[in-house]
């Protein structure tokens, strides 16, 4: 069972049918019973909070599911942090949809049995655009390569105590944030665990366009040192 060992928090904002469609995965996945769910919400609109109250409903019959005050997503996922007892933290966006029912016990498996302190996973998306999500593979496969690995915040497991040897989540960062935190890891205790069943849709691609998005993880690496830069939202917000 990993109730004893893996809690998983969720940043949520209006996510609608999402957040129900997320968890009602999580709750389809193998020994999970027992499992808390943390999710920090910050929504504002009556259809998402309904389809999140209806997790409560429909899916507590096997997860632990706690609603707590969200925000921006660096602010969500550390307060949701606060309240982790497990061994292991799993950081997962509302929007992450996992298809396969093995994905939650092969992380664990595997993180556990490498003695990693950062597991990641690659995605899959919508036709037609599973190919930026392969190109950014490759850069995320350089950005490890020369000692600054990055897992996407979609889905970050990480070893709780080396999680709050990072500092944990810095609330006041508005941009690139999963970038920040991941590149604290050592690039020998980092693990892309290459499996199927991760899905997600295109929206971030659609909206901001590819090349922002390389923008993106190239200004992050150039200010990785530099703490201020993450704190402004560099429109990505807008």
């Amino acid at each position: 069972m990993l109730n004893k060992q893996l809690t998983i928090v969720i940043p949520c904002k209006n996510e609608g049918i999402n957040i129900y469609d997320c968890v009602g995965l999580i709750h389809k996945q193998k020994f999970v019973e027992g499992v808390r769910v943390i999710i920090a919400d910050c929504s504002d609109d009556i259809e998402s909070l309904n389809w999140l109250y209806r997790c409560i409903a429909d899916f507590s019959d096997k997860l632990i599911i706690k609603i707590i005050d969200g925000g921006f997503p660096a602010k969500a996922r550390l307060e949701g942090s606060k309240w982790v007892t497990t061994p292991y933290i799993l950081f997962l966006d509302a929007d992450i949809m996992l298809k396969e029912r093995d994905v939650l016990i092969q992380s664990y498996e595997n993180i556990f049995a490498f003695e990693k302190h950062l597991l990641t996973v690659p995605f899959q998306t919508e036709y037609g655009w599973n190919w930026a999500f392969r190109l950014f593979d490759i850069t995320q496969w350089l950005s490890c390569a020369i000692g600054t690995p990055f897992a996407i915040g979609g889905f970050q497991l990480w070893n709780t105590k080396e999680y709050w040897k990072t500092g944990g989540y810095v609330e006041t960062q508005k941009f690139a944030e999963d970038y920040w935190i991941s590149s604290k890891c050592k690039k020998n205790k980092f693990l892309i665990l290459r499996i199927n069943g991760i899905w997600t849709s295109a929206r971030r691609f659609k909206k901001k366009g590819i090349r922002y998005m390389i923008w993106l993880m190239i200004k992050s690496y150039i200010n990785r040192n530099n703490p201020k830069f993450f704190d402004e939202d560099h429109n990505y917000w807008k």
